[in-house]
């Protein structure tokens, strides 16, 4: 799906003539999963990641799945191939019980470990519609549209 899924974006960008130094990577929950996905697989296409109650080691039925990474460190893996060029602002509320924010805080964690330009953003008390607030959020905008890709 992920292909497919840049694949429309490509031509979708071409179409509308869209600048390829502002092309922005968000989700929220499922899609805050993809959105990791997407970034580790295709490091430096965008210009600023925003994943919302997202995570790497997918949730089953209350219990952690294994991870799908082979490493002993997904979350390590993952920073790793994102990279640290990227800018990063995360959010997750502190009770979902859909994604326990774990996930959000071991990504962090992996991140700073890397020195990526990470911002985290966890919302207390708030369960996993956290991207209402996230979207709302004044700042967010401005931060996210402030982002260019960084030519190597």
């Amino acid at each position: 799906m992920e292909k497919h899924a840049l694949a429309a974006l490509d031509a979708s960008a071409r179409e509308f003539h869209g600048d390829p130094d502002r092309i922005y990577l968000t989700g929220l929950s499922l899609g805050g999963y993809g959105t990791w996905s997407i970034a580790a697989n295709n490091p430096g296409k965008f210009a600023a990641l925003a994943p919302i109650c997202g995570g790497i080691v997918r949730p089953v039925r209350g219990r952690q799945s294994a991870p799908e990474a082979t490493s002993a460190d997904p979350y390590a893996e993952a920073a790793k191939q994102i990279g640290s060029a990227t800018p990063i602002w995360m959010f997750h509320g502190d009770a979902d019980e859909s994604v326990p924010v774990t996930e959000s805080r071991k990504l962090l964690e992996a991140l700073k470990n890397i020195g990526a330009n990470v911002r985290y953003t966890e919302y207390p008390g708030v369960q996993h519609n956290s991207w209402d607030l996230a979207y709302n959020n004044p700042e967010f905008p401005t931060w996210l549209f402030a982002q260019r890709l960084r030519k190597k």
